[in-house]
């Protein structure tokens, strides 16, 4: 069966779809900060450092689809607790980001509130950078690994593991908002000043952040597009559409699930690494259960299964929520709720599968 016109671009099985993937690689990589940097200020095109910002924010969102579409799209695993990944990754970077606030000695006020007057052991390692990259992956892979070894090993499934998932999330969330934790309480970790000695306030290191939150982004698809595309993919997704079939010929579901449960996981603590310094804050706000929901109406708007609906789909939401809640604040939650109802009604196979309608239609005229 041919290929729907969308699906074969987003699967990089054809020239113009590897063309449009470089196009794309390059306004994001090239254009973007040429219109920052190179364009003036006065001109209609010029990008402002505070818009750049924003965007390198929506990749790090993105990411996040990219991941969440990984596992629901192509493995049938609804995950409502992904919220917990991202933050754990933003809570890693966080840590080191406060740690050089305080490289010539004292300890943040939420320590001194528990009696201390030096740094809890556990906040020792995240002094050296080396640490803390590798703990941006490890902590919220870890905990994947053990949360899905257990959950698929009980061949809990379908609307069961997205309710413990949203469990998951809404007790680290009631975790990390006690004081007691020694990582800022309620209030989370904010005022950061350097990374790797560069300001981050500096717009050059503003522009460095978006530069590699866009390869993370960029790289992380590659990635996924390789899984998807291989035996293994085949293999998710016949876990996907019968989990029974694929254990009555042979294969373990559980090593596959959890491969890629814990992979899900790791790209979403890269993307809460990379996007705290270019929000200059975390707290136990990014674990809330509503984060997590609307994680999934990204991937359920853009399209599930595509892995660039999960990209279309995130940044149109984070677009809409941008200019809603900056003009109707109150009414963003609203807004959204709507939002995912249309798409459940009218558009099943999400904005993707509208242009695969469309381009059907104009290829039968």
């Amino acid at each position: 069966m041919r290929q729907l016109f969308i699906t074969r671009i987003a699967t990089l099985h054809s020239p113009l779809g590897w063309l449009l993937f470089a196009l794309l690689v390059a306004a994001v990589l090239v254009l973007m900060p040429v219109l920052n940097r190179v364009v003036p200020p006065d001109s209609f095109f010029h990008v402002p450092n505070w818009a750049l910002t924003l965007m390198g924010r929506f990749l790090c969102l993105a990411l996040v689809a990219l991941a969440l579409d990984l596992i629901w799209g192509y493995t049938g695993i609804l995950s409502l607790g992904h919220g917990a990944f991202f933050a754990l990754g933003g809570y890693v970077m966080g840590m080191h980001l406060t740690r050089n606030n305080f490289a010539d000695g004292g300890v943040p006020n939420f320590i001194q509130f528990l009696g201390q007057s030096d740094w809890p052991w556990f906040w020792v390692p995240f002094q050296w950078f080396w640490f803390t990259a590798l703990m941006i992956l490890l902590v919220p892979g870890v905990l994947a690994f053990v949360f899905g070894f257990f959950a698929f090993r009980s061949r809990v499934r379908g609307v069961y593991f997205a309710i413990i998932t949203q469990a998951l999330t809404f007790a680290m969330m009631l975790l990390f908002f006690r004081t007691e934790t020694g990582v800022g309480g309620d209030t989370g970790l904010t005022n950061f000043r350097t990374l790797l000695g560069f300001s981050v306030r500096d717009a050059d290191t503003r522009l460095a952040l978006y530069l590699i939150s866009g390869l993370a982004l960029i790289l992380s698809y590659l990635l996924c597009r390789f899984i998807v595309t291989s035996k293994l993919g085949r293999v998710l997704t016949a876990i996907r559409d019968s989990e029974s079939r694929v254990r009555f010929t042979g294969y373990n579901p559980l090593r596959y699930k959890l491969f890629v449960w814990t992979l899900s996981a790791m790209l979403c603590g890269l993307a809460g690494a990379l996007y705290v310094p270019q929000t200059g804050v975390i707290n136990p706000g990014e674990m809330a259960p509503a984060q997590s929901i609307e994680m999934a109406v990204w991937v359920a708007l853009g399209g599930r299964g595509t892995l660039v609906g999960a990209l279309a789909g995130a940044g149109i939401v984070n677009g809409m929520k941008s200019w809603v809640t900056a003009v109707y604040p109150d009414l963003w939650l609203y807004f959204l709720g709507a939002l995912f109802v249309f798409v459940t009604l009218f558009l099943p196979r999400g904005v993707v599968g509208l242009f695969d309608r469309f381009f059907k239609r104009g290829g039968q005229a």
